[in-house]
Order: C-alpha cells, then sequence, then structure tokens
C-alpha cells in the first residue's frame, strides 16, 4: 500500500456538500489501487474568515504544503463581498496557488454520455467536443505588481498590471505541448498580441517552444476571436493554452459545452503537489438545500488519482461510472426530458453503487 496525505478544503456556500460526495467517491476508489489515504480538514474562503479573521490560516497554508494534494470545494459569496479586498475568500484561494506554485490549470470540458441534450448549445454543435484548457494560473493581470486605487487629479484611479516573464511562458507552454501530446497533438495558443506587448512576448516563447514538440500542431489565436470560435465549433480545439485572465474566460465560455459548470473538474499543478476542485462557484443560492451537482467535485477526485497518484485507470473508473449514473439520474442544472431528478447526495450514492459493481 501507498499511503498519501490529502488536505480537504470544503470551503464555502455548496463546497462541504460537493466535498463529502467527492470524499466518499475516493475512498471507495483508493483501496482497490492500493492507495492509503491521510486525509485532514482545514478551513479556507470565507468560512476560515470567520473563524480567524483571514481567508487562509497559516496553519492551512502549513498543512497544504506538508501534503500530496489538496482538494477543494469552494469559496466566497455575497456575505463576504463588503470585506475589504486583502482579506475576501478568494485572496484564500489565489495565496494557496501561489504559495503551492501551481502554475498550470487544467480544465477539461467534456460532453459525458448523453449530456449533449443538457447544452445550451445545438447537439450538433457540442457532439464529441472535447478540449482541455490549460491555464497559466500564478502570474499575469491578476498577480501583476503595481496595482491598487489611488486618487489621480481628483478622481479615482484603479489599475492592474498585466506581466508575464519569459521563464513564466516557457514553463506553462511546455505544460501545454506536453498534455497536447498526450492528446492529438494539436495545440491552440491563445493571445491578444495585436495591442498587448506581454503577449507579444507570449506568442514569441510558446513558438520557440514548439520547436522542442514538432509533433504537435501549434496554431495562434486572438482571445476574442478563441471566445467566439468555442462557442462556434469547439469541436475544431483539443488542447489550448493562454494567459491567467484569458483562461479564466475560456474556460467558463468552453463550460456552456456541457451545459453546467456543474460538470467542470480541474487541476492546478506545477509544483511539488496539486490542488483540484471544482470549476462552479459557491452557489450560495442553493447552499445547504441539496440541489448542487456534486460531479464536478467527483471528476476532480479523478484528475487528482491521475495527475497527483499517475492511477489513469482510476480517474476512468470514475468517469465511467458518471456516464453511467448519467443515463438515468440528473441534478436540477442539467435536467432533461426522460431523465430523473434527484439531489447532491444521491447522485452521489448513485455514482458509488456503480463503482461498486466494478
Amino acid at each position: 500500500m501507498i499511503t498519501k496525505k490529502i488536505l480537504v478544503t470544503p470551503g464555502d456556500g455548496i463546497g462541504p456538500e460537493v466535498t463529502k460526495q467527492a470524499i466518499h467517491v475516493l475512498k471507495t476508489v483508493a483501496p482497490r489501487f492500493e492507495l492509503q489515504l491521510e486525509l485532514s480538514e482545514k478551513p479556507v474562503g470565507g468560512v476560515a474568515y470567520d473563524l480567524t479573521g483571514t481567508p487562509i490560516p497559516d496553519e492551512t497554508l502549513e498543512a497544504a504544503k506538508n501534503s500530496d494534494a489538496v482538494l477543494l470545494g469552494a469559496v466566497g459569496g455575497p456575505k463576504w463581498e463588503p470585506l475589504d479586498f486583502s482579506v475576501r475568500p478568494e485572496r484564500g484561494l489565489l495565496k494557496l496557488r501561489s504559495e503551492l506554485e501551481l502554475y498550470a490549470n487544467l480544465r477539461p470540458a467534456v460532453i459525458y454520455g448523453d449530456l449533449v441534450n443538457a447544452s445550451t448549445l445545438k447537439p450538433e454543435i457540442v457532439d464529441g467536443a472535447d478540449l482541455m484548457v490549460v491555464r497559466e494560473l500564478t502570474g499575469g493581470i491578476y498577480f501583476g505588481e503595481p496595482r491598487g486605487v489611488e486618487i489621480r487629479n481628483g478622481e479615482r484611479v484603479g489599475f492592474n498590471t498585466l506581466v508575464y516573464s519569459e521563464s513564466e511562458i516557457r514553463r506553462i507552454a511546455k505544460v501545454g505541448f506536453e498534455i497536447a501530446m498526450k492528446r492529438k497533438k494539436k495545440l491552440t495558443s491563445v493571445d491578444k498580441a495585436n495591442v498587448l506587448e506581454s503577449t507579444e512576448l507570449w506568442r514569441e516563447i510558446v513558438t520557440e517552444v514548439g520547436k522542442d514538440f514538432p509533433e504537435v500542431e501549434l496554431s495562434h489565436m486572438y482571445a476574442d476571436n478563441a471566445a467566439m470560435q468555442i462557442i462556434r465549433n469547439p469541436k475544431q480545439f483539443d488542447t489550448m493554452v493562454t494567459t491567467n485572465m484569458f483562461g479564466d474566460i475560456l474556460s467558463d465560455a468552453a463550460a456552456m459545452m456541457t451545459g453546467s459548470l456543474g460538470m467542470l473538474p480541474s487541476a492546478s499543478i506545477g509544483g511539488k503537489n496539486g490542488m483540484y476542485e471544482p470549476v462552479h462557484g459557491s452557489a450560495p443560492d442553493i447552499s445547504g438545500q441539496d440541489k448542487a451537482n456534486p460531479l464536478a467535485m467527483i471528476l476532480s477526485v479523478g484528475m487528482m488519482l491521475r495527475y497527483s497518484f499517475d492511477l489513469t485507470e482510476a480517474d476512468e473508473m470514475i468517469q465511467q461510472a458518471v456516464v453511467k449514473t448519467l443515463e438515468t439520474y440528473r441534478t436540477d442544472d442539467i435536467m432533461a426530458e426522460g431523465k430523473t431528478l434527484i439531489g447532491c447526495q444521491e447522485m452521489g450514492e448513485r455514482v458509488l453503487q456503480i463503482l461498486e459493481q466494478k
């Protein structure tokens, strides 16, 4: 048996609900692959602020650094929006990514089973679509300095800095090409090189890195066009690599292929460990009502088993169980005619039932 330490940070809103179901799945699958788990739980986000006055307590950060992987539910909500920017729940998430050096975010957007009918796009547009967005996660405009709000000429001015170093671009480009090599060997790099010097450099460096991956077909696309093309013809893409802000936007646009953010897992990698979380937010409007879709969180567990523990078969087993479950059962966000509406807890139980039969 191999022992792995996993820090669980359920977070805010529906985070604890979906995390609970994902942990059940993890505990069911792990023993089959001789994986012994050491699970610990620490607060992060709004709930952490309420307890300690900070969205990321030192104890949580230390536990994250000493773990093999972090499983995070969701952070944020209207309750904490009036707080000073420096202590809002999202700052805890950003600090986790930065301190753990998780510079690469992997966001797959896949049509699972007959979910093609849950998408707001036409079935012929999304059927068969399978896109992986590789997003740079610790640089760019979200972290650049200087930043702030100050008085200039008698009025308030807000400013942020979009900055990327050659080394930052090179390492995320390498991840993009490596992921593309494991897929269909096709990579689209998204930038705004026609108006932003920082992304003009991005394009130059990505092109240079591409010389080390001659088998990968590299293309470049401006961010505004990429947003349109994901909705117009998502099947033209396979792997996409882009900046922090563009990746944030484009991965949510790609979510419309699947019909719901509740179906999108993600992996943040690059450091010695990884962090895994659903793409969706804390959804406070349905928190505590057993209406949340836990599948993105369950699929995030699969990504953790694949990318942190090299258990590809375990990830595939979880994906197959999700597809089988969706043949009959749906949560409200992906409900379709002829399916049975169930809640968060029962969806988790249905996936478990199929896994237990394997």
